[in-house]
């Protein structure tokens, strides 16, 4: 398991600091979502939650540091120590980027919005801090991918 926010500096690293804040916290969305699917749900990709915001999943911590950048790239702000290049976690957030990235922000939308999907589970029109639990992930990854 890693820092949310050192996973949120890898991809906008990898977007060559192109990436907004809707595309990073889709990306971490769904990479979480892959490690806890290939795991059978028994490991987390980031330290932090996510919650069912009105524009998708959101990780707060991350929406914390990176929110004042508003619908804008987001600039290197980051000091979190480095994830190392050759570990599961960075391969991970590598894959993900690299399929991702491509992706205008409504189709990354439309995949994180699913209707049978954990966001549209647990999203209650106009509310923040609704979790999306792990389970409720898996659950997800296990609809998409089985």
């Amino acid at each position: 398991m890693i820092s949310s926010l050192a996973a949120a500096e890898r991809v906008c690293a990898n977007s060559g600091w192109t990436a907004t804040n809707l595309s990073l916290q889709k990306i971490l969305y769904i990479a979480h979502m892959i490690r806890l699917g290939r795991s059978g749900g028994q490991e987390k990709l980031l330290d932090g939650h996510f919650e069912a915001w009105d524009y998708g999943p959101v990780e707060p911590n991350v929406y914390k540091r990176v929110c004042g950048f508003g619908a804008e790239a987001i600039r290197d702000i980051f000091s979190s120590p480095p994830i190392p290049n050759q570990g599961a976690d960075a391969l991970l957030i590598d894959e993900a980027c690299n399929f991702l990235l491509t992706k205008t922000p409504g189709e990354l939308v439309a995949i994180t919005h699913w209707p049978n999907g954990a966001w549209a589970k647990n999203y209650v029109p106009g509310r923040k801090h609704i979790l999306i639990t792990d389970s409720d992930i898996f659950e997800e990854y296990t609809k998409r991918f089985s």
